[in-house]
């Protein structure tokens, strides 16, 4: 079966080791250019693959070198650009694509951090067929994890739904070679889309109960990175902890400034947060930011 590989970022290379190691006839790579291309590109390049870096994936020669190709399959390994339709039509057996949710909750960009934003106890991900929807096309075969009350997007992603999704890409390829791989019908009663978990949605709201605003910041990390300001200062919190009592202060106040932490109240309890990051430092310890920008108690976090 010949495949077409579109990747990019560790995800993409962890998918194309594994499709060589599988001794899986690879026709051809794709990745962006930059950064965000670079460990794919090493790799094909490594193994003497047909290597191809558009800017776009609808950029006119993509087009053309699909159909030249005319593969069986494309895999989709972290792709963040929309493939036209066109595209979609050339492979004889489709096109496959990874993503970080149960779908169909979860269409859009920033799956994992709404999952954690909004609460839930569990999530997963998708091996579906593409289609000129986002994230809307048939479902090959979905796995389940538990999402931790601890976990932030970093964790989940890198610790259960990255490794479990490359494994997941290799068994859907397997169902595809055999002629068993399904194409279950998203219910789309059951849909929901978030947009991107930016700025937008990182701002805190102290008025929020403790568990809410907890959720936000753990979803937010590592990107964007939930935010508020003191002292005219926009600071950004990461690796939460969630305590359970806390003193009587008003939500948002500074308690303590510890080793261990930052404790900042919450309506109904406390919160520890492990690291920090303003505009003008990296990411540290939040006590360390805190005595550079001489954050005490008393002082308060606000929009």
């Amino acid at each position: 079966m010949k495949i077409i590989l579109a990747g990019q970022g560790p995800f993409g290379e962890k998918v194309l080791e594994r499709l060589q190691q599988n001794r899986e006839e690879l026709q051809a790579v794709f990745c962006p250019p930059g950064r965000s291309g670079e460990p794919i590109k090493n790799l094909a390049e490594g193994a003497g693959l047909p290597l191809f870096q558009p800017n776009h994936m609808k950029d006119p020669e993509v087009l053309e070198t699909f159909r030249r190709l005319s593969p069986d399959l494309v895999i989709l390994a972290f792709v963040t650009d929309i493939l036209p339709e066109e595209l979609l039509d050339v492979p004889s057996q489709g096109t496959i694509c990874y993503h970080p949710s149960l779908l169909p909750r979860h269409r859009g960009a920033s799956s994992i951090n709404w999952a954690i934003i909004q609460g839930e106890a569990r999530t997963g991900l998708s091996i579906l067929w593409a289609d000129k929807g986002i994230d809307t096309g048939p479902i090959l075969l979905q796995k389940e994890v538990d999402i931790h009350p601890e976990d932030t997007t970093g964790s989940l992603y890198f610790q259960k739904l990255f490794p479990l999704g490359v494994d997941a890409m290799l068994e859907a390829v397997d169902l595809i070679k055999k002629g068993q791989a399904p194409r279950v019908l998203q219910d789309e009663s059951q849909a929901s889309y978030e947009p991107p978990c930016d700025d937008r949605a990182a701002g805190i709201d102290w008025s929020r109960p403790g568990r809410v605003v907890y959720n936000l910041i753990r979803g937010c990390d590592p990107q964007p990175g939930a935010y508020s300001f003191c002292c005219g200062q926009k600071i950004r919190f990461y690796a939460p902890r969630l305590l359970a009592e806390g003193a009587q202060r008003p939500a948002g106040e500074i308690l303590d400034v510890r080793g261990e932490g930052v404790q900042v109240a919450l309506q109904d309890g406390a919160l520890l947060l492990g690291k920090m990051r303003s505009p003008e430092t990296r990411k540290m310890d939040a006590s360390e930011l805190a005595r550079e920008h001489r954050l005490q108690a008393g002082m308060r976090f606000g929009s």
